[in-house]
């Protein structure tokens, strides 16, 4: 019989017309067979059948396994063991049961692979039969109301398949979930309930403390370890705990999926009031607490997947790598809440439970720092459920978070009965805060906990302690101890760095690891990690680049990348891909000649060297007061070790033994000047590679070079590739301008006849061709109404209202009529605006001396970038008409004396920063604009710098203000960092997140900051980016306005610029676009309003910090 029944039912089963007599006859006598003599055959035929024949065959042959198993649980009850007494493999009831249980349990784990070929009504059949076996008890137990508790289906599956394997293929393709989930929906939701209801078993067991958990899970961790036969006996516990593995992990995969979070609340037997979908994440989450003390090898490597803590993070987990589900689930504050609870207990000294062991602490840990990795997580925790960044402090959240942390680090609390809180518990809490930390809103929160300090404190320590240990001996017995444990101190020891080193993510951060005092040795360990292409953290997406940008914009950061060996690597690097290596590797094909002027292969190189040189601070700390080497012999295969050798090798080439010692002297000359060219944009550069190398001279001489041989005349240019290039640069560096001040040519030839329409020259001055004919300043007319403003202020010169009525005059007007806003009246506006807030002693945030002029200025020289940057200032000052020809020496006359008045509340410094020797490293913009605003006047614009310095907005504006000045605390002096960075660019990156997201997307993508392009604009008042009326209302609406509009202005360009940035950074040039082109089409009044929104939302926040600059940062 059993040999010819295969070919029986492929003949009988019909699809067709749904006839299937014949074989209902051979299932009946099946069925009979499988509880007679017969079983063990039959079982063997069902096996055979399952490998071998069609699903059409094997659909019955499983629906019949099936549906036999729930006969036996619904009609023979009284033979169906009690769960109390457990379970005996060898009872041959049992083991034929299990047999069966078996064949199922393989099918359903086979069948996913391959049902999506066969219609659906196959696979419905088989889910249908399965939920129907599964629940078929649990429903009968809620009609009979009994206490008695007999074993049921999902008993003898846990067995099988603890974890639910099975369930989880099922619901892993959408053809078989959508099925699962409807059926589960309409007909067997009990199968939920009762998962359910075993978890609230186990938490009731936990809490009258009847629960063996340890034992359960060894037992089971142990079975699968050691891979033997089935267990001959379970226990009763050990029935209950399979049971509830097999529940979370069922629900664990639920959860998942929209749908099966849809399916709650469900009703369970022993609770009035259904549970929801917040009541089984709570649930869960009090399993993870009440986990008992699991056996310490776990933090050893060697963990246990079967204990509830393990199983339930590994749900928590599943939900949290899903951004639609963590938002469901997770980012609630009751969840934060319930996951905070052992903590906020054991900061209050309380005893969590019976057990607060540092496993499940780490656990929290690890469940916290990936909801803080993520954008709605993060928010949570540092301001509620659904609050607002700009108008929340502190929630108790981030603020017991951090406490334990420092606690832990501290050693103040002990997790149970431990004497010392292991390392690996510490860093789990301090990458929780690090996930916070690390952006610039988090920092902004933990701030006041001085937690860096805590870090810096700790690691100290451990390196003191990795220094004393002992040098392991071959031979000794304690040998391998000392290994280990230099090798555990070791790995704190970096992890502690690695802490650190994340302050470094946002600007306000690194002016913290910087006062730390180990900003050295964390750039030491990033450029280890970096060198090995490591990722920054499991929870970060991009390297280190943002780290490496913002490093690298101030002064001591850059001083830590050249001391690390980074930008020595990063030079070689460069050479290799430019020109050579330092060994001589097999070339098997000659590279590709470029055609781009920067070649595919170089343009990584090359961002990341103008990311490095992007800010003026690093390329003075590096190129400062350097001589350049200007061999008179270079080798073949010398390679560049430094930025200045860069400069002597591939930007200023001025002599023979340069251009031979190139073997891609086009090329490499090319990627020089382009170098040149964006390092330009920064003005303050300019006028310091101008001082130092006198690098326009050279570019001029280098065209004059440059001309036909047979040409009569001198100015015949020979056009190609770096006379093009030289052009471009030569009149970068001789003519300021805004977008619609000033023509820079292209850097590439045109189709036709004429390929190179604009004039090249080999002298100064420019050519009239690259100015164009509207850059001349105009004659505005008055506003009445602001002009009667300002006729008020003489009649009432100690009215208190009348800087407010100010204000408002100002934006109505700004708005409405801009252009009003120039020339003399902008002048009086802000001379008259100044004097009356200055003499109000609420609007004072410096205390400034006397200060009644030095005769003696003969004998005082400015440095040399400042008389360039005269120079400079002047042209562009007489380029708009508004300069008179003893306008040098007046600005000269201004900048003595502001550097004089200075001076006089400056304090010495000793630091190994070049930016601290001396005066202020730079061009002071700001005194060059307002000296433009006054017309040239000199005496009326060091008046109003003397009333302007007692402002706040002072300390932002102008720059030098703050150099070395008695009003900040010396150790922010010291750090060369200064607070436009720390405080307005921080704030600048926080809010773009919030305002323009997009933006500050792609700035992460391009490994470049919106902190160092903003930081360049505002250091020079945006000239060259800005037309000379949109920089006057800039300064204008910061003086009248308030020093926080800083950070709006920069927020409003970069909103105005938010195409293109998107645009530029698909093709990967975001930086150089950035930095070279000028801001077209930007125009204050017409984002002013936006602005002041943004001043509403914002202000409290921002203006409380900037009035801490005096203060000892925390």
């Amino acid at each position: 019989m059993l040999q010819q029944l295969p070919f029986v039912l492929s003949n009988t089963v019909s699809d067709d017309d749904g006839r299937q007599h014949p074989y209902s006859r051979i299932r009946l006598k099946m069925l009979q067979c499988l509880v007679a003599r017969l079983l063990d055959k039959i079982l063997k035929f069902y096996a055979k059948t399952f490998s071998t024949s069609p699903l059409n065959i094997t659909r019955e042959i499983y629906t019949s396994l099936a549906k036999h198993i729930e006969t036996y649980f619904l009609f023979r009850e009284n033979k169906i063991i009690n769960v109390a007494s457990g379970v005996d493999i060898a009872n041959p009831d049992i083991a034929r049961l299990l047999k069966k249980f078996r064949l199922l349990n393989e099918f359903q784990k086979d069948t996913p692979s391959f049902w999506i070929r066969h219609p659906e009504k196959y696979m419905e059949e088989i889910v249908e039969s399965t939920l129907s076996l599964l629940t078929v008890t649990y429903e009968q137990m809620q009609r009979n109301e009994t206490s008695q508790k007999t074993l049921e289906p999902v008993h003898f599956l846990a067995m099988l398949d603890i974890k639910a394997t099975w369930f989880r293929k099922w619901m892993h393709g959408y053809y078989s979930r959508t099925v699962v989930l409807k059926l589960l929906e309409k007909k067997y939701k009990s199968l939920i309930a009762a998962a359910v209801q075993q978890c609230c078993d186990y938490i009731e067991s936990c809490e009258i403390g009847i629960n063996d958990t340890v034992q359960l899970s060894s037992m089971l961790n142990q079975q699968e370890i050691s891979n033997k036969q089935r267990r001959p006996f379970y226990t009763e516990k050990e029935l209950y705990y399979i049971y509830f593995v097999h529940s979370v992990c069922l629900l664990g995969r639920l959860l998942i999926y929209a749908h099966g979070r849809k399916l709650f609340p469900v009703k369970t037997k022993k609770r009035n009031e259904p549970v929801s979908l917040m009541d089984l994440i709570v649930l869960i989450i009090r399993i993870l607490c009440r986990n008992p003390n699991v056996a310490h090898r776990s933090l050893t490597g060697q963990s246990d997947s079967y204990s509830p803590a393990s199983l339930v993070v590994e749900v928590l987990r599943l939900l949290c790598d899903r951004k639609e589900c963590a938002t469901e689930c997770l980012y609630k504050s009751r969840v934060l809440d319930a996951l905070l609870y052992p903590i906020s207990a054991l900061l209050k000294g309380r005893q969590v439970y019976s057990n607060g062991d540092e496993i499940t602490l780490t656990y929290i840990a690890d469940v916290l720092a990936r909801i803080a990795s993520t954008e709605g997580g993060l928010s949570l925790l540092l301001y509620g459920e659904n609050a607002k960044t700009a108008q929340k402090e502190i929630t108790s959240s981030a603020h017991t978070i951090v406490q334990f942390t420092k606690k832990l680090l501290t050693d103040e609390i002990a997790a149970a009965s431990e004497s010392e809180v292991s390392p690996l518990l510490k860093g789990a809490f301090i990458f929780v805060c690090r996930q916070m930390y690390n952006t610039c809103e988090g920092l902004q929160v933990l701030i006041p906990y001085g937690l860096h300090k805590c870090i810096a404190e700790a690691w100290k320590k451990a390196s003191l302690l990795s220094e004393r240990a002992p040098t392991p001996v071959a031979g000794v017995e304690s040998s391998t101890s000392v290994a280990q444990e230099l090798q555990n101190s070791m790995q704190w020891e970096e992890m502690l760095l690695d802490s650190l080193l994340n302050f470094a993510a946002t600007p306000k951060g690194v002016l913290l690891l910087q006062q730390t005092g180990a900003i050295n040795e964390c750039v030491t360990y990033m450029f280890s990690r970096f060198t090995k292409k490591l990722q920054v953290s499991r929870c970060e997406k991009f390297g280190y680049g943002v780290m490496v940008t913002q490093v690298a914009a101030t002064a001591p950061g850059t001083v830590a990348l050249e001391s690390s060996g980074f930008i020595q690597a990063l030079v070689s690097e460069l050479w290799s891909v430019l020109e050579c290596g330092r060994d001589d590797t097999r070339v098997i094909h000659p590279k590709s000649t470029p055609i781009d002027p920067i070649d595919r292969s170089c343009q990584k190189s090359f961002l990341a060297l103008a990311n490095l040189l992007s800010s003026y601070y690093a390329v003075y700390e590096l190129t400062g007061k350097q001589k350049l080497p200007n061999k008179t012999e270079y080798f073949l295969r010398e390679v560049p070790a430094s930025v200045i050798d860069v400069i002597d090798r591939l930007v200023i080439i001025n002599s023979d033994a340069k251009v031979v010692s190139l073997f891609n002297y086009e090329q490499s000359h090319t990627f020089g000047l382009r170098l040149l060219n964006v390092l330009c944009c920064s003005l303050d550069t300019l006028l310091l590679l101008e001082a130092q190398y006198k690098v326009s001279e050279l570019l001029l001489k280098a065209q004059r070079e440059n001309v036909t041989e047979t040409s009569g005349r001198s100015e015949d240019f020979i056009i190609d590739g770096l006379s093009v290039e030289r052009n471009h640069i030569l009149v970068r560096m001789n003519l300021v301008g805004g977008p619609s001040e000033r023509i820079l040519p292209p850097r590439a030839l045109q189709k036709g006849s004429d390929p190179y329409p604009w004039p090249m020259f080999s002298s100064l001055p420019l050519p009239k061709c690259y100015l164009p004919e509207n850059a001349k300043g105009s004659t505005l007319k008055q506003d009445a109404d602001f002009s009667k403003i300002l006729l008020s202020s003489k009649k009432h010169e100690k009215h208190i209202g009348w800087p407010e009525s100010c204000r408002k005059q100002f934006s109505k007007t700004m708005i409405a009529k801009p252009d009003a806003i120039q020339g003399v009246v902008l002048a009086d506006l802000l001379e008259k605006f100044v004097m009356h807030v200055s003499d109000t002693s609420s609007e004072c945030y410096f205390s400034i001396p006397e200060y009644k002029g030095d005769t003696n200025l003969k004998n005082q020289t400015l440095s040399s970038e400042q008389q360039l940057g005269i120079k400079m200032t002047v042209r562009y000052g007489r380029q708009m008409n508004i300069l008179k020809d003893s306008a040098e020496q007046d600005l000269t006359w201004l900048l003595k004396h502001s550097e004089n008045f200075l001076k006089k509340q400056q304090t010495p410094v000793n630091s190994p920063l070049r930016c601290l020797q001396g005066g202020y490293a730079g061009h002071d913009w700001f005194a060059s604009s307002l000296f433009l605003i006054m017309s040239g006047d000199k005496d009326r614009a060091l008046k109003f710098l003397q009333r302007f310095a007692s402002l706040l907005v002072s300390a932002f504006l102008w720059l030098p203000r703050l150099y070395a000045s008695i009003h900040l605390p010396v150790d922010i002096i010291k750090s060369g960092i200064h607070p436009l960075y720390s405080c307005i660019s921080h704030y600048i990156e926080m809010l773009l997140k919030q305002e323009v997201p997009l933006v500050f997307s792609a700035f992460r993508m391009s490994g470049f900051t919106p902190s160092q392009i903003c930081l360049q604009w505002l250091v020079q008042c945006f000239w060259n980016y800005l037309d000379w009326c949109e920089i006057c209302h800039y300064i204008a609406t910061c003086i009248v306005l308030g020093p926080d509009y800083q950070v709006y202005m920069c927020l409003s360009v970069l909103k105005h610029l938010q195409p293109e940035i998107l645009q530029h950074t698909q093709s990967h040039d975001l930086q150089i676009f950035l930095k070279e082109e000028a801001i077209t089409g930007f125009q204050v009044h017409k984002y002013l309003e936006y602005m002041e929104n943004l001043e509403q939302a914002y202000r409290p926040m921002i203006m409380t910090d900037m009035k801490k600059i005096r203060q000892q940062s925390d």
